[in-house]
Formats: structure tokens, sequence, C-alpha cells
């Protein structure tokens, strides 16, 4: 078998047994079949292998506690979160973990009260299968919607290969001892990566969905300040409550030097949907911004002849068809989103040939009818005096977004589209 198909069988084996319980270790819960209520993702983010200086020092994982804070899009009181050992090779021992109400981000300390130790099928401590992904058992723990929650795992030694997020952009700290508990970490190592942890998820109304932002760097927020949650997502987050949608949590699935076709820094985007995307509890809408790297790097290596550059095109096409089916299937609306310009890059250093590229993709987006909507960042973000390169305001290295252009980003994403999905099989929006 497979590590997906172990993944999947993981996964769903837990998802049987919370449906079985009755929403176990949250009392008075409910039944999500009998009253409605269903699972939706709130938070997340998509798993890799931490290399190099992103990798934890093995010695930071012995008898230690890791403290990661993350921002979730959607309140409720019932809460359950998504432990990941996606790419280990060995199972992983988590001795205990805890969820609680952050006293904010770049903080180690909790809101008073608020801590609530995780269980597993009732026991404080899980193994983690290689290749898998377990959830703990549902508690109570009411948030509002962009509330900062923090999860703390202890841990007795290292994994035997880590899965983390490198580009957390937010503080997590490290502390010797079991201190899941502890109202705070004295003298605790800061790290800004996120480790072993996938999702958080709330029990939540009927009408509740989430939207996954899939892409590469600019989806992950390269350039944002750590712990200020200035990623173009959190900005459309922050719109949706702001319009009256609060029952649409946004989840960012967004790797650093990611693309469509080859793997990179992670996998490549058509080999992790379903892991990102699909699986993701309350799945309704997904928004796909991948393309600038797949440009970008043939043409760094000087691989982009004319017959190479139009297989990518060719190719870039037919992967985004098999998402959208894929997604289909699954009940989940696609909106495409747009390549942004790039041509004032000094790492891909971009030709004519390569901005024409981009401009034919872009225009297939736009025409032709593969996606359910489409989200026009490159309109939002070109300068329309030179439109191969960002606007001044909006450009941090010619290549990525700065501060206003993730805000311009948030803002560029039609609400509407998001209200509900055609594809949606029945129970969900």
């Amino acid at each position: 078998m497979s590590s997906r198909s172990i993944l999947a069988a993981s996964v769903a084996g837990v998802l049987l047994a919370g449906c079985a319980s009755g929403g176990g270790g949250a009392p008075g819960a409910g039944s999500p079949a009998a009253d409605g209520m269903h699972w939706v993702a709130s938070w997340g983010a998509a798993q890799l292998v931490p290399e190099g200086q992103n990798a934890l020092p093995a010695e930071q994982w012995r008898d230690a506690t890791l403290r990661q804070v993350v921002r979730v899009s959607a309140g409720g009181d019932s809460v359950r979160v998504r432990l990941s050992n996606a790419f280990g090779t060995a199972p992983l021992a988590i001795d205990a973990a805890s969820l609680a109400l952050s006293a904010g981000p770049g903080q180690a300390a909790l809101r008073p009260g608020s801590v609530r130790a995780l269980r597993f099928g009732g026991s404080a401590a899980v193994t983690i299968p290689a290749g898998a992904e377990y959830l703990s058992d549902p508690v109570r723990l009411a948030h509002a919607a962009g509330a900062d929650l923090a999860i703390s795992l202890h841990f007795a030694a290292e994994p035997a290969r880590q899965t983390g997020h490198p580009g957390a952009r937010a503080t997590s700290f490290v502390a010797r001892g079991e201190q899941t508990m502890a109202p705070d970490l004295a003298d605790a190592a800061r790290v800004t990566r996120w480790y072993q942890i996938a999702g958080v998820e709330v029990l939540a109304a009927p009408a509740t969905h989430a939207v996954v932002a899939i892409g590469d760097s600019i989806t992950d927020g390269y350039g944002v300040d750590p712990d200020t949650n200035a990623r173009w997502t959190d900005h459309l987050a922050t719109r949706l409550r702001a319009s009256g949608m609060a029952g649409v949590s946004v989840v960012n699935a967004g790797i650093g030097g990611g693309r469509m076709l080859r793997d990179g820094l992670g996998p490549n985007l058509a080999a992790r949907f379903e892991r990102d995307v699909v699986q993701r509890p309350g799945a309704t809408h997904a928004i796909v911004m991948i393309g600038v790297n797949d440009f970008g790097v043939p043409h760094r290596a000087g691989e982009d002849s004319p017959a190479a550059r139009r297989q990518l095109l060719e190719d870039l096409e037919q992967a985004q068809r098999q998402i959208v089916q894929r997604a289909h299937a699954a009940g989940i609306c696609v909106l495409g989103a747009t390549v942004t310009p790039y041509a004032g890059s000094g790492y891909y250093k971009p030709g004519p040939e390569n901005e024409q590229d981009r401009q034919d993709f872009n225009r297939w987006i736009r025409t032709s009818g593969t996606f359910d909507g489409v989200v026009d960042f490159d309109a939002a973000l070109r300068d329309p005096a030179r439109p191969d390169y960002l606007r001044k305001e909006f450009d941090n290295d010619g290549l990525h977004p700065s501060a206003a252009g993730y805000r311009a980003m948030g803002q560029a994403v039609p609400l509407d589209a998001l209200r509900g999905c055609r594809h949606a099989p029945a129970g969900r929006t």
C-alpha cells in the first residue's frame, strides 16, 4: 500500500471513530449527523520535509515541548487538531498535547483558564504511523473567528524524518520538559516554522464551509513579517468576516517554491491536491494560483527551448483540468487565479518569450471555461504602463508582492464566488 493510501486509511479510521463516539471528548457537542453540525477546516498548512536550516535540530526535540501558535478563521465551541507524520519514515510518538487560547501572536503565554489537554481515543499519548495524519478527540474551547490558538506537543525524541511547514511566518517555541499545560514557557527557544501540525477543525453549523488557497510562495506569504498574519489569505479571511460571511473559513495551502508539475521544496501541486484540498473537512472551494516557478525554473536553468515551452503550457493546462475534475468529484468548486507579473525578478530574469507564456496561460485561465470562477490577481497587481511588471507600490522584489500587494490580492477575490458551489453534494453548501 502506498504512503498516500496509508494516510487516507488512517484519517478515515479516526473519522469513523469520531462518528461512532458522537463527539468524543467534547461533552454536549452533539452528533454531527444528528443535528446537522459538521467539521470544517479552520486553519491548515501544507506539509513537506523540512531540510537544512528549516529542520529543527535533533537535540531540540528530546524531552521537549513544542508550542505553536496558529490563527483560525472560523469560530466555535468544539475543536480538534490534526497532527501529521505524512513524510515520516517511522512511527512518531507524541507523549502529551494540549490546545489553548494564545495570549497573542509571537507569545508563548496562554490565556488564563483556556488550556485543554488533548486526547487520542481517550489516551494522552499517541503514536502516528509513517505517512499518516491523526485527529485528536474533540475538546470544548469556545473561541471567535480570527482567534489565535496554541498547540503544545511533548516529544521524548526527534522524528525519524520531520514533517512540517517552513513558511509559517509565525513564532513557535521550544522548551525543555513536559510543559504542555504550562501557562507560559520561560526561556523557550524561538523558531519561525511549524512542525507536525496540519490542521485545526471546528464543529460548525451546516452552512459553514472552507475555502482552500493552494499555490506557491505568493500564497505562502513570502516577505510577510512573522506574527503579522498579513498574507493575502489572511486579508481575505478578515474581509469575509467584515462582509458578514463569517461562515466561510480560509485555509492556506501554499508552499514556497511550489510548482504544478515538478517537486520543489515540497511535492508538486498535482500530487498534493488530495491531501491539501480534497481531504480538508468542509472544503467547498479551492483557489489555485500556480505557474510562476514552472515558467521561471526552466528559464533560469536554460532549458526553455521553444518546443519545451510549448509542451510546458500544454502540461500546465492539462494538470489544471485534472485538478478541476478531481475537485468536482469531491463537490469542490475551483477558482483559477492568474499568474502575477514577474519581469522585475532578479532571480528568474524572464525574457519576452516567458512573458508571452504567462500571458497565454492567463488568457487560458480567463477564457477556457475550465474553472468555476476566476481570480484575476494579474489585473489587480500589474503596472498599467508596464503590464509585465508589478505596480511599484505592490512590488517587493520583482516577483513577490509587498504588504500592500498582498492586501490588494485579498481584495481581488470575488466574494460572491465563495458563497455556494454548484458541484456540492447533498449536505454541503
